[in-house]
């Protein structure tokens, strides 16, 4: 007879999961909140089934900082593999278009990462999750559609080869770090393109994702986790982008309130702490001197004060 699952309960903070390959970011979200059992739980930045990587977990109050981290810059590791392009963009799709030349030069590699660094404009592949007249762009795909799509706008912060794999078929490295709204595998796709010839990714792994990188951890070791909750990063580590002031009491139940106050402070959103330095949420400087709350975790920062 299985074991009866706990009752859900609240939890508030982010885990760093190394999503491994092959499962949605979706289920591999819903591994992670089992172990916790947390009743709220949600992730940021989706990675497809075939990449790897730093997938940010977050769990309670700290769902709500997944939306403010939708825009944050990421970083990955991607290889591709040069003379064949397939109708994904990857290796999980077929090959439609093949070419001779299967060897770069490193001039040839230096010069189309140049042209491929700082704000350019993409289309985004048909194997893709935006919408088309109310429909998924990769429901139109698998039935053999294909409609136009926009460029984009975005920027690629940095292009860096790291290895160039000298075989019977090159296949090369790249550290990529990108703005919102990048698809690697049709940025590698367009750099071939720059090269003449094709190329499809064959990995893709994800090392950053805003200010969070580092001390990911998988599934397996997780559940190895005497403690579990050891591996939770408070929400504030997220927000370290923004400055931080230290409330009164009279301020934080102000703003509690719905209220604003007076004081003179840069106009900009700031991360808030109680006279505790408690993490209690966001609130924003107006030009007029007057300060108001943008975001409050309160449960979380209840959840604080019991213990």
């Amino acid at each position: 007879m299985s074991k009866p699952r706990s009752k859900w309960q609240d939890v508030h903070g982010i885990f760093l999961l190394n999503k491994p390959k092959g499962i949605t970011s979706n289920l591999a979200l819903q591994k992670v909140r089992r172990i916790f059992n947390a009743k709220k739980a949600g992730h940021t930045g989706s990675l497809d089934p075939m990449a790897t990587g730093l997938l940010p977990c977050c769990f309670g109050d700290a769902t709500k900082v997944a939306g403010l981290m939708l825009n944050a810059d990421k970083i990955y590791i991607a290889e591709c593999l040069i003379g064949s392009q397939t109708d994904t963009g990857d290796a999980t799709g077929t090959i439609t278009k093949t070419s001779n030349k299967t060897k770069l030069s490193d001039e040839e590699i230096q010069i189309a990462i140049q042209s491929l660094t700082g704000d350019i404009k993409q289309i985004p592949p048909m194997y893709s999750a935006l919408h088309h007249e109310g429909r998924r762009l990769y429901d139109l795909a698998r039935e053999g559609k294909e409609v136009e799509r926009k460029a984009r706008d975005i920027t690629i912060h940095s292009f860096k080869l790291i290895n160039n794999e000298q075989g019977d078929v090159q296949r090369l490295r790249f550290e990529i770090k990108v703005s919102k709204g990048t698809y690697i595998r049709t940025l590698l796709e367009d750099f071939a393109k720059a090269c003449g010839t094709y190329a499809h990714m064959t990995s893709l792994h994800r090392t950053q994702l805003g200010i969070l990188k580092g001390d990911m951890i998988s599934l397996d070791k997780l559940t190895e986790q005497a403690n579990p909750f050891e591996c939770l990063l408070p929400m504030d580590r997220a927000l370290i982008e923004y400055p931080s002031f230290q409330l009164s009491k009279e301020q934080l139940q102000t703003l509690i309130h719905g209220l604003r106050f007076q004081i003179t402070l840069e106009p900009k959103v700031y991360r808030l702490y109680d006279h505790h330095d408690k993490f209690v949420g966001l609130g924003e400087a107006q030009h007029n001197g007057q300060f108001k709350v943008k975001k409050l975790f309160l449960k979380s920062y209840q959840a604080f004060q019991k213990v």
